[in-house]
């Protein structure tokens, strides 16, 4: 009798044409599931890009660690996940005389006796003798070699069933993965996808696409074919049935915050107190402590909507201008973040453009420019650099590549850097993605001009009439081409076409990116991390946020005010930084504000403004603030020490978040602090000569530096030491030195 079906690992697999019916057994219960199978030739064809290359990226022979490393292995190279097909059919077939397939005796060809261990391998056993693969392989080489056709289908998508899975630990899923090609085909690949767990803790996965979860919390399994990629989610939460009473929502980021502490089981901590949320506002929108005065005039206000009127001072939003004073606060806070994300340095573009780029930002941020409106000002951005600011983009980066990957980095949180030489590892884009991206920037040139006279070495940004980006491995000329779209219309400025793609309402990277980055800013992670490598391969803690967010900037008119608004509101956002013991566990959820260093330039004003003296900056005036610097690099000691970047990278990375020991040294026994402490002009000195009750003169130390009123236990305990010290200026130097070297003032908490 004709074999038709035969069942391997709960997959099908067709022997010959026919009917049959296939008997599924489980727990007692028996389905009979009828089976036709057409198609079945007695020679296949078998394609080098279709089946072959599938097959060697499925063993792990064509990863960055075995024959894709740099040099290969054993003399044998091939492309990083067969980027590059016709180089690795050259290498298998015609390399080294064609030593490596039988055409004779397909069987006895080396690419098929060294997987299967039939001779010495280094890569250990990656074939099964006479499996499936190991016969298609034989197939191949018996059909003559075949090379890549240049007419056969691409996988344009890839897609996953079930892409998301909720249940208890030890629950299991067989996942089964689905190509769709340019010609329409659809076809299931679940065999020879890769299956990787982005966490073990979480959820295991065999190569063959069979999901378990082991643990608590939420999982994704990575899932790759020909250059595409896709996730499966699994869910378990931490516990079946949580408390969620208490949750009162203040706009959607707590209601869609609050379903995914439900699906996930876990149960925020309660609502911080004034005190810290007065502080923790101000420094994350500000960059700046409250002083003594504005924290004590909150903590006293009765009203019930106290917060969110803060929040609307603070950003400007109330409409009235006598409330509406710290906007150039912001602008400064703001304009520091950008620099460092456009690595605004003298030391790359001299001294003039610096400051014109420096200006721009703050008067950017300072009348709340549309963020679609300022990336189109820097991406269209010509003529000279000392008097247009944005020019100096093409400063920064130059050439048709680094401004690709910035541009991408920054605007699109995508990392183009690996696609300039090879596939992404983890992700869709390839070669033809970079050069196509990059030919936007292909015209863009410089010119000298001597204008400005006295400064001399002006530089103009120029379009060109000409210039094209060639894609190394093929030699094609690329057209200019947007991330997953369709070649962009020829205009005289190619940037032009790039501007109008990323500032689309539709745009599926911008609002996205820049959400993702702003939660970061404020709740001490991303909803995805790191923030500046969104792929289909990382997904968001919490998707549905992300989206909801990005929609809602958009709908804004691309209003950066409004989305902090929007996340500073929230209830989210307002959590004590305390963990319960049910939510100790979770960095991930935001069940918790996750506490988070202050950035070297707020730190250190933070210092002058709780100790009442100022630090001078190099050529400019007393006064101004750390966060005010516009140039990367400063002669301080203290910022350098606390991580201030020197803007070398686009990465979010470049700015340490972690403390090291010579950070707690410099608290601890450095001279700055202790400078000024001992300043006969600062606030120690000034209450020491008032005639101040001793407690008022702690109160204020603590409004000024933690913002916050000192608890009754902690009067009565520095009562004893006040008796101990010589006078009261040694007193409260030491006082405010113990509290400038607490958490609560190193951390935003």
């Amino acid at each position: 009798m004709r074999t038709i079906v035969v069942v391997v690992a709960g997959a099908f697999l067709a022997l010959g044409n026919g009917e049959a019916t296939v008997t599924v057994t489980a727990e007692g219960e028996s389905v009979a599931v009828p089976v036709r199978v057409t198609g079945v030739e007695p020679e296949p064809k078998v394609g080098f890009v279709q089946h072959v290359l599938p097959i060697l990226s499925k063993a792990g022979c064509n990863a960055g660690a075995c024959h894709a490393s740099q040099y290969g292995k054993g003399g044998f190279k091939l492309s990083v996940f067969a980027f590059a097909p016709g180089e690795d059919h050259a290498a298998i077939v015609r390399d080294r005389w064609g030593r490596r397939i039988n055409r004779m005796e397909p069987a006895r060809s080396l690419l098929l006796l060294k997987p299967t261990l039939a001779v010495p391998h280094g890569g250990n056993r990656r074939l099964e003798p006479e499996g499936t693969d190991f016969r298609m392989l034989a197939a191949w080489i018996a059909g003559g070699a075949p090379g890549p056709d240049g007419n056969v289908a691409a996988v344009v998508r890839l897609a996953v069933e079930p892409n998301r899975r909720v249940g208890q630990p030890g629950y299991s899923q067989q996942l089964r993965v689905w190509a769709e090609y340019s010609d329409g085909a659809r076809r299931d690949v679940t065999h020879w996808a890769r299956f990787d767990s982005m966490d073990d803790s979480v959820v295991t996965v065999t190569s063959g696409g069979h999901a378990t979860a082991v643990g608590r919390g939420q999982g994704p399994v990575m899932v790759r074919f020909e250059g595409q990629a896709a996730v499966a989610m699994f869910v378990v939460p931490y516990a079946e049935q949580i408390d969620l009473a208490e949750w009162s929502e203040n706009n959607f980021v707590d209601r869609l915050a609050l379903e995914k502490f439900r699906e996930i089981g876990i149960r925020p901590s309660p609502l911080c107190d004034d005190a810290t949320f007065v502080r923790r506002v101000y420094l994350d929108l500000l960059g700046a402590l409250p002083t003594p005065e504005e924290a004590k005039a909150f903590l006293d206000a009765s009203e019930p909507d106290k917060r969110q009127r803060l929040i609307d001072r603070l950003l400007g939003m109330t409409g009235d201008p006598a409330q509406d004073v710290y906007n150039d606060q912001y602008a400064a806070w703001w304009a520091l973040k950008w620099a460092d994300l456009l690595r605004l340095s003298s030391a790359a573009i001299g001294e003039q453009s610096m400051w014109a780029l420096h200006n721009w930002l703050l008067a950017s941020f300072r009348e709340n420019k549309p963020f679609d409106q300022f990336v189109r000002e820097l991406i269209t951005a010509q003529g000279s650099v000392y008097s247009n600011g944005p020019a100096n983009y093409y400063r920064v980066a130059s050439g048709a590549g680094p401004l690709a990957e910035t541009t991408a980095q920054v605007f699109l949180g995508v990392r183009l850097q690996c696609a300039q030489c090879h596939h992404h590892p983890f992700e869709k884009y390839g070669q033809d993605d970079f050069y196509g991206f990059a030919a936007f920037f292909a015209r863009v040139g410089v010119k000298g001009s001597q204008e400005f006279g006295l400064f001399g070495g002006e530089t103009v940004v120029v379009v060109n009439s000409g210039g094209e980006v060639t894609q190394p491995r093929t030699g094609k000329v690329m057209k200019p081409t947007p991330l997953e779209g369709e070649p962009a219309p020829e205009l005289p400025d190619r940037r032009v076409a790039l501007a109008d793609w990323l500032t689309q309402r539709d745009n599926p990277f911008l609002a996205r990116n820049v959400a993702n980055r702003y939660v970061a800013y404020l709740l001490g992670r991303g909803l995805v991390e790191p923030v500046d490598d969104m792929r289909a391969t990382n997904p968001a803690s919490n998707e549905a946020l992300l989206q909801a967010l990005a929609d809602d900037f958009v709908a804004s008119g691309f209003n950066l005010k409004h989305l902090l608004r929007t996340i500073v509101s929230s209830r989210l956002y307002q959590l004590d930084s305390r963990p319960s013991e049910e939510n100790a566990a979770d960095s991930r959820f935001y069940s918790h504000y996750l506490v988070k260093r202050i950035p070297a330039e707020a730190l250190l004003d933070a210092v002058d403004q709780a100790t009442g003296c100022r630090t001078k900056f190099r050529n400019l005036p007393l006064g101004t603030r750390a966060v005010e610097l516009p140039d990367a690099d400063y002669p301080d000691y203290f910022l350098r020490t606390f991580g201030k970047p020197k803007r070398a990278s686009t990465c979010e990375c470049e700015r340490p978040k972690e403390i090291n020991l010579a950070q707690v040294l410099h608290t601890l026994n450095g001279e700055t602090i202790a400078a000024k402490l001992a300043d006969p002009q600062g606030r120690v000195a000034r209450l020491a000569a008032s005639n101040v009750p001793w407690e008022e003169g702690v109160t204020e130390l603590y409004l000024a530096a933690l913002s916050r009123r000192p608890k009754p236990e902690e009067l009565a305990a520095w009562a004893p030491f006040k008796d101990q010290c010589p006078d009261l200026k040694t007193f409260y130097e030491d006082l405010l030195w113990a509290l400038l070297n607490s958490k609560q003032f190193l951390y935003v908490h």
